[in-house]
């Protein structure tokens, strides 16, 4: 399976996030890699966005509109970094 597979997988749910991770760590993509780790991101913010309770909604729709930028630069098969937070992203998860 290519990177961009592993990608597009990624973005369905978080599920598909585990399945692609799964499926990356026996053959390592590059590609993969940095997706798998934005969404880890992405998918923490959403996780936030359930415990802070007031301000929950706006977390929500900004993780939401980075989910979108990340699938949208996934599904071109280019690596393209969401804005803002992309970078923290790649560092703090640079393990995966």
């Amino acid at each position: 399976m290519d990177g961009r597979t592993k990608a597009l997988i990624a973005h369905i749910t978080i599920i598909g996030w585990v399945i692609s991770l799964v499926l990356n760590s026996s053959e390592k993509d590059e590609f993969a890699s940095y997706y798998i780790r934005q969404l880890l991101g992405i998918y923490i913010l959403f996780f936030l966005s359930v415990i802070i309770p007031l301000v929950g909604w706006v977390v929500s729709l900004i993780a939401f509109v980075l989910w979108i930028f990340s699938l949208i630069g996934a599904a071109k098969g280019e690596q393209k970094e969401i804005p803002y937070v992309g970078q923290y992203f790649q560092d703090w998860f640079k393990a995966m």
